[in-house]
């Protein structure tokens, strides 16, 4: 265990874990099985009970990391279009992107900071707004805003597990992520739920 410890706070204070959180949350934006959220919990966790890394630091990295990953998402959708491809003529997934169309023309303001926090809804967000001709002057304030604040609550949550825990840096990474990633699972069904209400 002592060994395991050594291992993850010598990775926390190597200069290379900036560059590597802000890759892999530029990454997560439309990769979803790169675990952004899980890597900043965890370093946050272990910078509030070792110092490393530097949280001041970090937290900008990675918000800038989600505007410019969520630009690219959102690109991808512009050159995608919503017509270009067999598999967009699905019912299901026309039916989705009017939705999403709809919803980003209502409350764009909701739909983005609330996807943000979930995984695959971000990736279908950020796609869906650049092929249905969401305004970039329009999202760009608003995935900044998501951004800043899905990194201050990843932040935040790994921090207070790391104070919590402060003699036990491990207990202190598991427990942070396992609240966060349920936190996340939350916010999508309540998300769901919402969506499922007005649809009635």
């Amino acid at each position: 265990m002592d060994v395991i410890l050594q291992v993850v706070l010598s990775l926390a204070e190597s200069p290379w874990v900036y560059p590597t959180v802000f890759l892999l949350t530029v990454a997560d934006a439309f990769l979803v099985i790169v675990p952004s959220e899980t890597v900043v919990v965890g370093l946050a966790a272990i910078a509030a009970s070792s110092g490393a890394p530097n949280l001041a630091l970090m937290a900008p990295l990675a918000a800038v990391a989600v505007v410019i990953g969520d630009s690219l998402t959102y690109a991808l959708g512009r050159r995608l279009g919503t017509e270009r491809f067999r598999w967009q003529k699905n019912p299901r997934i026309v039916t989705a992107m009017g939705w999403a169309r709809l919803a980003l023309s209502k409350r764009a303001a909701v739909v983005l900071l609330t996807a943000r926090f979930v995984p695959f809804g971000r990736i279908a967000v950020n796609l869906t707004a650049g092929a249905t001709g969401f305004s970039y002057r329009r999202f760009l304030p608003l995935t900044a805003i998501a951004g800043c604040v899905w990194s201050a609550y990843n932040v935040a949550i790994g921090a207070l597990f790391g104070t919590w825990f402060h003699d036990n840096p491990l207990l202190a990474i598991v427990l942070s992520i396992v609240v966060a990633i349920g936190l996340g699972i939350l916010v999508d069904v309540a998300s769901a739920r919402l969506t499922k209400r007005r649809k009635t």
